[in-house]
């Protein structure tokens, strides 16, 4: 079993850039894909980014792509979700998952494990 632990949420302004972080504990992730979602308030959870168990092939939703960027440190069993050119849309609780395989995948079905996530607000 895996535990995740995101970190690294706060209040920014549109245009501002935010890094989360999230720590695996439990079982290496190196031969995972990790994934983050988003869920704003009222929505749906939602896809934001993934990256397969060795980190050289990722997706991304429409809506960040460009601007965020998801690496990992296996080494480390974190893996990280950079985001610049925050706006008001980004904002929502993040939160990563461990795959069931090393696949990049982007449906929430094909992630097994996640964290509690992490709160983003973006102002205008």
């Amino acid at each position: 079993q895996v535990q995740l632990v995101e970190s690294g949420g706060g209040l920014v302004q549109a245009g501002d850039f935010l890094t989360l972080s999230c720590a695996a504990s439990g079982r290496a992730i190196s031969y995972t894909a990790m994934g983050w979602f988003r869920q704003a308030p009222g929505k749906e959870r939602e896809f934001v980014a993934t990256a397969s168990a060795d980190g050289i092939l990722t997706s991304y939703a429409d809506s960040v792509r460009g601007r965020f960027t998801i690496n990992r440190d296996n080494a480390k069993n974190r893996v990280y979700l950079h985001m610049t050119s925050l706006k008001p849309g980004d904002t929502g609780v993040y939160s990563c998952a461990s795959g069931r395989n090393g696949y990049a995948r982007a449906l929430s079905s094909d992630f097994e494990y996640w964290g509690q996530g992490t709160q983003v607000i973006v102002s205008s």
